[in-house]
């Protein structure tokens, strides 16, 4: 039995291009893929389905001062009814100065919510990804 404090949301084997075929719109695949392809090529790490709807790429051990502990994608996205949410597992609440050049987005509390990749500049989102993958190292 699960404890209350446990983690819904893990890595599980479930296929991450079944979940890309239900997505919504075309637009929406298309972008999907996208993104696989440059999460993939930045983290070198093959996508896994975490929870049953979001694609992470490598994962990392973190242990908070409280003892609570898990495992974590360190980047990711999920397919959305408002576009794309976009995971990377750094501090995006403080001012860079690549979300000011990456484009047209909007902040979620642990996320950057997409539209559409022709939204944004892919050359600054992977450079965000850099900077995720070194912060967690960091940790």
């Amino acid at each position: 039995m699960a404890k209350k404090s446990d983690l819904k949301t893990k890595e599980n084997e479930a296929s991450v291009l079944d979940f890309i075929q239900n997505t919504d719109s075309p637009a929406s695949k298309s972008d999907c893929i996208e993104l696989i392809q440059l999460m993939e090529r930045t983290t070198n790490s093959k996508p896994k389905m975490w929870g049953p709807s979001i694609v992470g790429f490598g994962s990392y051990h973190y242990k908070y001062a409280s003892g609570r502990e898990g495992d974590w994608f360190v980047c990711g996205f999920s397919p959305r009814k408002h576009g794309l949410s976009v995971y990377l597992m750094c501090d995006l609440q403080k001012p860079s100065v690549l979300l000011k050049n990456l484009g047209k987005f909007k902040m979620g509390k642990s996320c950057l919510n997409i539209k559409t990749l022709a939204d944004i500049d892919l050359n600054v989102l992977e450079k965000l990804i850099i900077h995720t993958l070194q912060k967690t190292k960091e940790q």
